[in-house]
């Protein structure tokens, strides 16, 4: 079980964040904040393996909290969740080991994209092992790279849509059809089509055909990929913020 704290200084959304996590399976909420200050506080007194952290918060900016929750031992992964687009902050973020940046506002799905990117990430590695090795080096960071950084994106191809339509593909548990994709990203079912056929060429998908009353075939695609470099993506949704 991978023990997260949620740090966001609005009680809205700091209270969706917990109950987001609260329907993962591997991940439990184990204490929130509010504050820079309330952060390091709970992260010292609970050893949290992840922190979910909004970077701006009022009285000290998130940067800076993830510096210091750097210096504890142990010390969390974290993963910024903000609505700062700036590529300065990005940057910045990146150089003070945040793990993943999800963008306010995001979906469900989109969230849980990204805990269940990092918990193949503490999967890879083995655990209680001083020692690693280069292909477990590597399968761990794969695991942090979304679908769109499996391969290049053909000419017509928007990573960003191809991340909704997966995601879309991800939360159904029977499968979707083109014009059921289409309806949940809001594009045509010949764009959604185009790319449900690019996923099931790259073996993110498996096809299956279904017969109407009329006899005209339906083909639904459910999303067959496992591992660290076969997730799906980011929608929008939740209310945004800082």
């Amino acid at each position: 079980m991978i023990r997260v704290l949620v740090v966001d200084d609005e009680p809205l959304i700091n209270a969706a964040h917990v109950a987001y996590v609260g329907r993962l399976e591997d991940f439990r909420v184990v204490a929130t904040a509010h504050t820079a200050a309330a952060a390091l506080r709970e992260a010292a007194t609970h050893e949290p393996d992840l922190v979910l952290l909004d970077l701006g918060l009022p009285d000290t900016g998130g940067l800076e909290v993830c510096g210091a929750l750097k210096a504890l031992l142990p010390s969390p992964d974290v993963i910024a969740i903000t609505s700062a687009r700036d590529l300065a902050v990005v940057r910045e973020a990146v150089a003070s080991g945040v793990l993943l940046y999800l963008l306010k506002p995001f979906t469900f799905a989109a969230f849980r994209e990204k805990l269940d990117r990092y918990a193949d990430y503490r999967r890879a590695l083995p655990d209680g092992e001083v020692a690693v090795s280069q292909r477990d080096v590597d399968r761990a960071m794969a695991s942090l790279r979304s679908t769109d950084e499996r391969a290049t994106s053909p000419k017509g191809v928007a990573p960003e849509t191809l991340e909704q339509v997966a995601a879309a593909l991800r939360d159904s548990t029977d499968g979707v059809s083109a014009a059921e994709a289409g309806a949940a990203v809001g594009i045509s079912r010949v764009t959604a089509w185009r790319y449900l056929e690019r996923m099931a060429g790259d073996g993110l998908v498996e096809r299956t055909t279904e017969h109407g009353r009329a006899g005209r075939p339906l083909v639904r695609y459910r999303w067959v990929a496992r591992g660290p470099s076969c997730s799906p993506g980011d929608g929008h949704g939740l209310p945004s913020g800082t």
